[in-house]
């Protein structure tokens, strides 16, 4: 059922329907009591009638006399007298031969031709009569079954008029619902306006929070796609304006020297460009890509003799490997381990000015990799992992793009990518850490 008006209208009918059968039920038996009470009040009364007749001494008279008028349910009331020596001294008309109750005093209840009867008696042992004076309980089940009957008539004329008004009513209480949806129907696709919810219900209010919260993230990734094309468009026509200069003077050039060196200019240019194409890619992937876990694992040592190795060399660059690095597993996707590794060895040898030293290092959460370049100033180091972030010390083919991709490669590991200058001599320190209950083995 997709509709919540008619959802509602059924809970609420249907509530309200039972507990009006409740209410039945209870009048029913409430009624039930109470009219017995009655009953047995105007029994004892008409007995007591009858006896005085008899205490009078007219006997025939009072087998004759009605005890109450004889309308409705008083007619069915039915009088007997009897000797105590068991004979039938007289009896109403329409009473049974049969006596109505034995010979116990008080009110007492007994099957005659076939119809239960309750019955009243009195015994005069000064006139050795008894008086019986009863009805049938049939009876009385009917006039319950009249007075229910008298209560369920209205319900089949008032449900319909009351599902009516509940129908009604709950598309007035919904309307607030339509207004909203009118509202966010009747936008444009880019209008990511908030929804007001100052004149909303308290119900509908978690909802329109929800929604709003909805629209601002998807404002925030329109922006940040944005964001990311412009950088990426402006990063690329530098590389390519250099590329087409470089071109134009290797065309131009009459000599070999100028010639190859603009050559080489190409190359370099060309590189630069297919590393930040590369970079995007990954990027893209990356955002694309939800975080899930996963049970993978990579040896970190070979994952970095692979890294090494693919990378370029570098004159004046060498790399150490820590031998603890040797079988320590590290949990989580290995292309996103792969990526991160990657990023953070690029990133160390792209900013080692001439000669220098890189070591991976294994530490008690994970691994670190520290190189021998300028560092990062104290204030840049909260901004670096932003995308196309280049900071004081940028590298000439940098892009800004390196410890962003890396950073977010480790969060979707299941890591966390820390940076820090080293104390004891000059550098950068990079750790790639995982939680305490996550620590790679």
């Amino acid at each position: 059922m997709n509709s919540l008006r008619r959802r509602l209208f059924l809970i609420l009918l249907a509530a309200t329907s039972a507990i009006w059968l409740c209410a039945v039920g209870w009048i029913y038996l409430s009624s039930r009591s109470e009219l017995e009470h009655v009953l047995d009040a105007r029994l004892q009364e008409a007995a007591r009638m009858v006896h005085s007749l008899v205490a009078g001494g007219n006997i025939a008279a009072a087998a004759q006399a009605s005890p109450l008028p004889e309308t409705g349910y008083e007619r069915q009331l039915s009088c007997q007298i009897w000797s105590l020596d068991g004979h039938l001294v007289a009896r109403s008309g329409g009473a049974p031969e049969e006596a109505l109750a034995g010979p116990a005093e008080g009110f007492s209840e007994r099957e005659v031709n076939g119809e239960p009867w309750r019955v009243y008696t009195i015994l005069d042992a000064d006139k050795g009569v008894r008086v019986m004076v009863g009805d049938r309980i049939g009876l009385r089940d009917r006039l319950v079954r009249d007075l229910v009957a008298g209560l369920l008539g209205p319900v089949v004329l008032i449900v319909p008029l009351l599902g009516l008004l509940i129908w009604v009513s709950l598309g007035g209480g919904l309307s607030p619902l339509n207004a909203v949806a009118g509202d966010i129907a009747a936008r444009d696709a880019d209008d990511m306006r908030a929804v007001s919810p100052t004149d909303a219900p308290a119900e509908i209010r978690p909802l329109l929070e929800a929604l709003n919260g909805l629209f601002g993230k998807v404002e925030a990734a329109r922006r940040h796609e944005r964001e990311v094309t412009a950088f990426a468009a402006h990063e690329l026509r530098t590389p390519l304006a250099g590329l087409k200069t470089q071109a134009q003077i290797a065309l131009a050039a009459d000599d070999k020297a100028t010639r190859d060196g603009a050559l080489r200019q190409t190359l370099v240019s060309v590189d630069r460009t297919a590393r930040l194409v590369r970079q995007l890619l990954v990027l893209a992937k990356l955002d694309a890509e939800p975080a899930s876990p996963t049970d993978e694992a990579a040896d970190a040592g070979a994952l970095l003799r692979e890294i090494i190795h693919q990378a370029p060399a570098r004159a004046g660059v060498t790399v150490q490997l820590d031998p603890a690095l040797n079988g320590l597993l590290l949990k989580g996707n290995r292309e996103g381990l792969h990526l991160t590794l990657r990023n953070l060895h690029e990133n160390a040898v792209e900013h080692m000015a001439g000669e220098g030293h890189i070591a991976w290092r294994r530490t008690p959460d994970g691994l670190c990799v520290e190189d021998e370049g300028p560092g990062i100033p104290p204030e840049e180091l909260a901004r670096v992992t932003e995308r196309f972030f280049r900071g004081r010390h940028k590298s000439a083919s940098g892009s800004g793009l390196g410890l962003a991709i890396a950073n977010l490669a480790a969060s979707r590991a299941g890591a966390r990518l820390r940076l820090e200058n080293r104390t004891e001599r000059r550098g950068l320190r990079a750790h790639v850490a995982w939680p305490s209950n996550k620590v790679p083995a």
